[in-house]
């Protein structure tokens, strides 16, 4: 739970740094917003999930 909502946290950040920068219109961010909205409800969404968690595992194993 802690890793997804971080992880929607850093996506809106940077949404927000896109759209202010001009890097991308309100328009296709709205239309991102909804795809990953209507994404999340589908049947993809545990396998999206288990990919992500994967990731950030392998990142979390890395020692520096």
């Amino acid at each position: 739970m802690a890793i997804s909502l971080s992880v929607v946290l850093l996506l809106a950040i940077i949404l927000v740094v896109l759209i202010r920068g001009g890097s991308i219109k309100a328009g296709p961010a709205i239309v991102a917003v909804l795809f990953g909205f209507f994404l999340a409800s589908t049947g993809m969404a545990p396998s999206i999930n288990k990919f992500l968690d994967s990731i950030a595992d392998t990142i979390n194993q890395i020692s520096f």
